[in-house]
Order: structure tokens, then sequence, then C-alpha cells
């Protein structure tokens, strides 16, 4: 395994490390928001770091860059916070599943932008992650199921969301440095986040002997898995990227399963298989465009 596979293998294993532990902290009574403030609080000050180490070809200078960095900051604020609040209301296993559809919401986004034609196989591979969808989360089911709507409907957020970050960070890559993009990008999720948290909260953190499990969910889930995955992405397939990518729901699911002690119904299951593999076919099948793109030159 090359050094580029390996980096994005720790990333995903880190996003899917941090479920967990976002779990974990949520269990003991912490905010949803709060632990997603504080996750992409202590990202930023990596990210700050790495654009302090390596400010050459920042594009801090190009209107378009904060643009569409402060785009990318929506999306990732909305996807750290709409994960955990999926977590609060159904399991780790369910919302980092839902969280990875973003794909499909990445085609519907092109469809409707004219960016993409749909054609038989997207249209066919969508419906097999709806499907996917409803035996995961058995929104099907009125009883007393594992996954309320609110869990169901946060997850799927989850995963517009990051593809919200997706198309942000590509048009922002093109007038600046990865570093620079997610340092804005952070930026602008810490200034999001800090209105919904508790304030009571907020300050606690500060003391709280938590706090070990904060710093964790920061540096792995936000600090070095953006970097690693980044840089890893530079020398690695795209194809390759997206099978290696499931290793973060399969890690989630499995911190959620042994740690968290949840359980999945053998349908969630199924459903939770049909998701995962439909989704990475068809990240595989249209990974024409590299998710970095290579620098233009800004006209301005």
């Amino acid at each position: 395994m090359g050094l580029g596979v390996g980096l994005v293998v720790l990333a995903a294993f880190f996003w899917g490390l941090s479920g967990g532990i976002g779990g974990i902290l949520m269990a003991e009574g912490w905010d949803a928001f709060v632990v997603s403030f504080y996750r992409g609080a202590i990202g930023l000050v990596f990210v700050l770091a790495w654009l302090a180490w390596r400010p050459g070809g920042s594009g801090l200078g190009s209107p378009k860059l904060w643009f569409w960095s402060a785009v990318a900051g929506l999306g990732v604020a909305g996807n750290f916070a709409f994960y955990f609040v999926s977590i609060a209301n159904g399991s780790v296993a369910v919302a980092a599943t839902l969280m990875y559809t973003a794909p499909v919401f990445v085609y519907l986004v092109s469809f409707v932008l004219k960016l993409e034609s749909p054609t038989t196989l997207k249209l066919v591979a969508i419906a097999l992650v709806m499907v996917g969808i409803v035996m995961l989360t058995q929104i099907y089911d009125t009883g007393a199921g594992a996954v309320t709507l609110i869990g169901a409907g946060a997850g799927l957020l989850a995963g517009l969301s990051y593809a919200i970050f997706i198309f942000g960070f590509k048009y922002a890559g093109a007038h600046g440095s990865p570093q620079a993009v997610l340092s804005i990008a952070f930026g602008v999720l810490v200034l999001l986040l800090m209105l919904p948290g508790d304030n009571t909260q907020m300050v606690s953190v500060l003391t709280t002997t938590d706090w070990p499990l904060f710093l964790a969910l920061g540096v792995f889930g936000a600090g070095l898995s953006f970097a690693f995955y980044i840089n890893g992405l530079r020398t690695t397939a795209p194809a390759v990227a997206s099978i290696v990518a499931m290793i973060e729901p399969v890690t989630a699911t499995l911190f959620g399963v042994v740690i968290l002690h949840e359980s999945l119904a053998l349908v969630q299951i199924i459903g939770m298989v049909l998701i995962l593999v439909t989704v990475t076919a068809l990240s595989v099948k249209s990974r024409a465009t590299p998710p970095i793109p290579e620098r233009e030159r800004d006209s301005d």
C-alpha cells in the first residue's frame, strides 16, 4: 500500500473514530452542538498551523477563495452538527452510514445545476440507496424503533452538508491552497456553531475531566484527518479513495457495537450494506474529476 493510500485510510479511520468519541461525549450529557464546535475549533488550530508552515500560494487575496471557502465552511459546520445530532437521536452506525450518502446529494445538485446529465445507471443507483436508507432507518416502523425521525433526518442532512462542503472546497481549491481553504472554512464553522451551542457547557469544557476526549475528537476528527486526506489524494486514484472511504462508516459501526453496545437488526444491516456498496460503486464509476482540482489562474 502506497503512502497516499495509507494517508486516506488513516483519515477515514479517524473520521469513523470521531463518531464514536462524539457518541461517548453525548452519552455523558454534552450537547451535540458543543461537541461539534470543539471538534471544529481544535481542527482550526491545526489547519492554521499548517497554513503558517506552508503559506506559499495561499490565495488569501482572492475574493473567490473567501466566498467558496465560506460555502465549504457552511457545509462542514452542518456536517459536524447534523452528524452528532443524528448520533444523539439514533446510533453511530446509522448516522455514519447516512452521512456516507453524500455522493448521492452531489449527483442531485449536479443534475439541478446541469453539471451532469442523469443516466439510467445513476438513477438506479440513487433508487437503491433510497431503498437502503428505508431499510437502515426503518422509517416504516411506527413502534419503538432504533432510529427516530430526527436521527434519520439529521443523518441525511449531514450527508447533504458534506456535499455542500465538497462543492465549496472544489471551487475554492482553484483559487488557493488547501490549508488556506480549510482555515477559512473552519473559521466559518466556529462562528456558526458558537451560536446554537449551550453557553454554560461551552465554558465547562475548558475545565472538565472529559477534555482528553474533546482533544482527541478535534485532533483526529478534524485536524489530522483532513490534512491526511487532502495530501493522500494527491497520489491516490479517486476510485481507490472512494473504496477506502468505506472504512469510515465501518469503523464507526464497529465502535458503536463494541464500545457503545449498540445493535442493528438484520434488515438494517442489509440496508447498510446496500448503501455502502452502491455509493462506493457510484463514486468509483463517476470519479472522472479529481476532488481537489489543479490550481487555475485567477482572472482577478
